[in-house]
């Protein structure tokens, strides 16, 4: 597979009914979650880190073709500096090996405070990744990774050393008179979104508006710039979020049919195989 889709979570209860069938328990989220999408973002390990018997078991619950693409854990990447913690974070792979070809590429996300001034304690970090077994993505929020001459330096490292980018699109969520965000936990940052490529693969997080009609020009614009990219031979995981995470897998849905309408070639979305007369989701 050279593209897959699917959200940040898989254990969120108010997708009983839709996305899980009606009374549907905890314990089998992952299973149904991962017969419907054929990745899934791992926000979970961001927070805390599983023990080994929890990954043996998300590698059991889950078919063939199914990847994680876990977060490294905040207190590896939102202490100040990266290369004291390149131990722990080897650590926390090794942790993740159960997952076996369940295991997509891990992301690092920095946070705001982490500016350019760092870019050494960066390249030793990144250095430090055994890259070759496990791909890695790195995910930057301080402003100034995106004004030259760091935007440059950055994608030159990142090439060097087959680093992926993970490229964050908020540009839905900002683009209306209203506020989405009002009723999230945790804000999108505004950056500047980079259609550019530094690895044989790449993370985006769409950020979408709860009103789909909203999206709409985003997501063709990001139809577009995949199918040049999977015509590349690029790898590709695509992961839709919302601030109301309500509507985040009806959205995933609606641009896996972008995607099908528009020609471009892609798996199948495992969630429309389970019936036999999908129906067609619409804007309004």
């Amino acid at each position: 597979m050279n593209f897959y889709i699917g959200c940040a979570v898989w254990a969120y209860k108010a997708w009983v009914g839709e996305l899980y069938p009606p009374g549907t328990r905890n314990a089998d989220f992952l299973n149904l979650y991962s017969r419907r999408f054929s990745t899934v973002e791992g926000n979970t390990t961001f927070y805390a880190t599983p023990n080994s018997e929890t990954v043996t078991r998300w590698a059991t619950e889950t078919p063939p073709g199914f990847e994680f693409c876990l977060k490294l854990p905040q207190n590896i990447t939102h202490q100040k500096l990266l290369q004291p913690h390149i131990p722990e974070a080897l650590a926390f792979l090794e942790k993740m090996r159960p997952l076996g070809t369940h295991l997509g590429p891990l992301f690092a996300q920095l946070p705001p405070s982490y500016s350019p001034a760092f870019l050494d304690d960066l390249t030793a970090f990144l250095t430090a990744w055994p890259r070759t077994e496990t791909p890695l993505a790195l995910e930057v929020r301080h402003s100034e990774w995106f004004q030259e001459p760091h935007a440059s330096n950055l994608t030159a490292l990142l090439e060097e050393l087959g680093v992926g980018r993970v490229l964050l699109d908020s540009r839905p969520i900002y683009s209306g008179d209203d506020d989405p965000q009002l009723l999230s936990e945790r804000r999108k940052p505004k950056l500047p979104v980079q259609f550019s490529v530094t690895a044989p693969f790449t993370l985006i997080r769409f950020i979408s508006h709860p009103q789909l009609s909203m999206n709409q020009i985003f997501m063709e614009e990001w139809v577009r710039q995949i199918q040049e990219w999977l015509q590349a031979g690029i790898k590709i995981y695509f992961f839709v979020h919302c601030p109301l995470e309500d509507m985040s897998p009806h959205n995933a849905r609606y641009f896996q049919q972008l995607l099908e309408e528009s020609g471009v070639v892609v798996p199948p979305l495992p969630w429309n195989n389970l019936q036999q007369s999908p129906h067609q989701l619409s804007l309004w």
